[in-house]
């Protein structure tokens, strides 16, 4: 098995950007494993809590344990591992391109991983192909052996022969060459945006494996139910009659946000009714349906954290399709989407129709993650996802309803989001809490901010 090639050899500067991509990809603290992991440079700048590189140059294993001696470095064939991890995140950075046998290295990583791992990985685009070619013969760029140039298509195929499933694809890097401003330009920006991104010459992506060992967790996740509840007296109880239960210790956690109605006596009253159920009632300490959500996700002790809107839009029985997804992985970060069944006459005003289709399409470029509908109140994330959550994405002022924050550190931890489609129900009770114009214009500053932490970082 080849070592890696390193292409463009000799940029430091295009390994600084290398650098920089990762340490934004992968929380500090993982237990990192990278292979082709050369001077070591990439795997000490993502601050591994343990780190272990592997290279099948001895002189670069030697050179790498003198720079960085916190971490440990071994020389091996990647398509041999002598370790069985697991790791939380493994990087290929710039190493597809040279393996001699790239289907059997990804099923070799499978073997160090868990159900959690992300496999982060960066490959030249067969765009390139011919200008590195050139490069070469003009004596530019230092000479490698034959490479492998994959397509999107063919790593995709690569992928589902391997049962990994990939979560997002960014393109970066338009200048290997620090030219100052133009490289900044076109690197921080426009390798991002197309047509521009098409010239682009590496390809990131994150993927999960679909086959590695399972986390130990119960087979039967118990579900915390996060409830806020403002001026939702006539919903109450209705809330206790209707929600099934799930895994068998299903907890309520009403979060009550300062009712001009006696929404607060109603939860009393319905705890007092249903002792059965395993209920908490907090007074919101702030304003926002986002701080009443932060709260609730702070006080719950259950395996699953699960959003679920007073209104009763979502219909109480839709919420099984929730626990579901997340109880089998088919994804990480649980979303509803109310614009795939047709909804009620009066479920949402026309305008706000457009505004969610609007958003979601930002959105899901934002996050290179597809979402259909961000602002749907039904939301369920694990609570040990949620508890690096939110060291990696603190709570957020900016949003008022906490969609976009749990949205946007799921996407920061390179969790799976995906969709589940509810059928939307006009409520019954009372009137919405959200102000179209004024939320509106907060949104869309928002989504700028977004753009420059989360976008062009």
């Amino acid at each position: 098995m080849l070592a890696k090639g390193r292409v463009p050899s000799g940029s430091k500067y295009y390994q600084r950007l290398l650098q920089s991509y990762y340490a934004f990809q992968v929380p500090t603290g993982q237990r990192v494993l990278e292979l082709g992991c050369g001077s070591g440079d990439l795997l000490a700048a993502v601050e591994p809590g343990f780190g272990v590189g592997l290279d099948f140059s001895g002189q670069a294993v030697a050179q790498a344990k003198a720079k960085h001696p916190s971490l440990s470095f071994l020389q091996a064939d990647a398509g041999a591992i002598p370790l069985s991890g697991p790791f939380d995140v493994i990087i290929l950075s710039d190493l597809l391109n040279d393996l001699w046998d790239a289907q059997a290295v990804m099923e070799a990583i499978s073997a160090c991983s868990h159900s959690r791992t992300r496999v982060v990985l960066n490959i030249h685009s067969r765009v390139w192909q011919w200008p590195l070619g050139l490069a070469e013969r003009l004596g530019l760029k230092r000479r490698t052996l034959a490479q492998n140039w994959f397509t999107l298509e063919d790593l995709r195929t690569l992928l589902k022969l391997t049962d990994y499933e990939l979560i997002k694809h960014d393109t970066r890097i338009l200048l290997p060459v620090n030219l100052p401003i133009l490289s900044w330009l076109t690197n921080k920006f426009l390798a991002r945006i197309w047509p521009f991104s098409l010239l682009a010459i590496t390809n990131l992506l994150v993927m999960r494996p679909l086959k590695a060992k399972q986390r130990k967790r119960s087979e039967q996740p118990s579900v915390s139910l996060i409830i806020p509840a403002r001026n939702e007296e006539g919903n109450i109880q209705r809330i206790f009659n209707y929600i099934p239960d799930f895994g068998g210790n299903t907890e309520f956690i009403f979060v009550e946000g300062h009712s001009r109605d006696n929404t607060y006596q109603a939860i009393e009253a319905g705890i007092q009714q249903h002792p059965q159920r395993k209920s908490v009632l907090l007074k919101q300490d702030g304003i926002g349906k986002a701080n009443a959500v932060w709260m609730g996700f702070t006080a719950a002790s259950n395996d699953l954290l699960m959003i679920y809107d007073s209104d009763l839009s979502v219909a109480p029985n839709d919420l099984r399709r929730f626990y579901e997804a997340a109880a089998n992985n088919k994804g990480e970060f649980i979303n509803g989407s109310r614009l795939v069944y047709p909804m009620e006459d009066r479920a949402m005003q026309f305008i706000n129709l457009i505004g969610n289709r609007v958003f979601g399409t930002i959105f899901s470029w934002l996050i290179s993650q597809p979402v259909k509908d961000t602002l749907c109140g039904t939301k369920v994330i694990w609570r040990e996802d949620f508890a690096l959550l939110r060291q990696v994405w603190p709570e957020s002022t900016r949003d008022p309803f906490g969609d976009f924050d749990l949205l946007i550190g799921s996407a920061k931890l390179n969790l799976k989001i995906i969709d589940v489609p509810i059928r939307y129900r006009e409520r019954t009770y009372g009137s919405t809490n959200i102000s179209r114009w004024s939320h509106g214009l907060m949104l869309v500053r928002m989504l700028f901010w977004v753009a420059r932490q989360l976008k062009f970082h």
